[in-house]
């Protein structure tokens, strides 16, 4: 897998997280239309299973540190974090985009 396409489902994943923390979960629990919920968070989960095997595709294929690794797991787990934490570990490993 190429960089660009990891760096892609990243900025997806970071996307589709803080819509579904910032937007679907409001609808469901203040609007009371949980089917918000249902479809961003389906599409939030293929996103992040899709992430994190890449990443882990990535890190071995470009031998990249195991604490690279962990920044971007980490990363996963927080909203928004892979848009922040993609372009650190990129510089940090020496790749470009």
């Amino acid at each position: 897998m190429n960089l660009k396409q990891f760096s892609l489902i990243g900025k997806a994943e970071g996307i589709s997280s803080l819509l579904l923390f910032f937007v679907a979960m409001p609808l469901k629990y203040m609007a009371d239309i949980p089917q918000a919920v249902t479809y961003v968070g389906m599409a939030h989960g293929v996103l992040f299973l899709g992430y994190v095997g890449s990443a882990l595709l990535n890190g071995f294929e470009r031998k990249w540190k195991f604490s690279s690794f962990a920044l971007l797991a980490l990363a996963s787990l927080l909203p928004g974090g892979p848009l922040y934490i993609d372009p650190v570990v990129f510089r940090r490993e020496g790749e470009t985009v």
